[in-house]
């Protein structure tokens, strides 16, 4: 997606500095991504989908407010691209790296286009869609279970998100 100067920011690659295939190595691709996203005064949420192969299919961090759309989470901008990547809206035998819990949205999002594996960095207690507040992808109702696996950079992931809302408080003249 393209930004306002008509460039699309796109994070470094990472694989040079940690070993392939390493999980740390896609979240902290997310982690650069919710970095770009906060330098667009979005909020700073990454992520990642990555094949079976460990090649990252898409990258994106939340466009919400650059784009005018509640439904441009990160989430939701990768599975977007790696469908069109794919040429199918199913996506199996992928995980997806992402520095929040996803949201409802996302969670049920990745069910439909059936992502195998969900790994994510700090949770989310006020609109948490798969361990927090719903359990989605987890619910043995859906046609479509997801792996779930929490807490990778989670200190990372959520210091970058309190140091953004931080400093829009204190922007906005209220105090921490």
């Amino acid at each position: 997606m393209p930004t306002a100067s008509g460039v699309k920011l796109k994070a470094p690659e990472v694989s040079a500095l940690l070993p392939r295939e390493s999980p740390e190595q896609y979240m902290a691709v997310a982690l650069a991504e919710a970095r770009l996203a906060a330098a667009r005064g979005e909020v700073p949420i990454g992520a990642a989908l990555v094949d079976e192969a460990g090649q990252i299919l898409a990258q994106n961090g939340n466009r919400t407010i650059e784009l005018c759309d509640p439904g441009a989470h990160a989430e939701m901008l990768v599975l977007r691209e790696a469908g069109r990547l794919r040429g199918n809206y199913r996506l199996p035998r992928t995980t997806l790296y992402v520095t929040l819990e996803p949201c409802v949205m996302c969670a049920g999002a990745l069910v439909h286009a059936r992502v195998s594996r969900l790994v994510y960095g700090a949770i989310d207690p006020k609109a948490g869609g798969v361990v927090s507040l719903f359990q989605v992808g987890q619910d043995p109702r859906l046609n479509h279970l997801l792996a779930v696996e929490g807490g990778l950079l989670a200190a990372e992931s959520a210091a970058l998100l309190r140091d953004f809302f931080r400093e829009r408080r204190t922007g906005w003249g209220m105090k921490s």
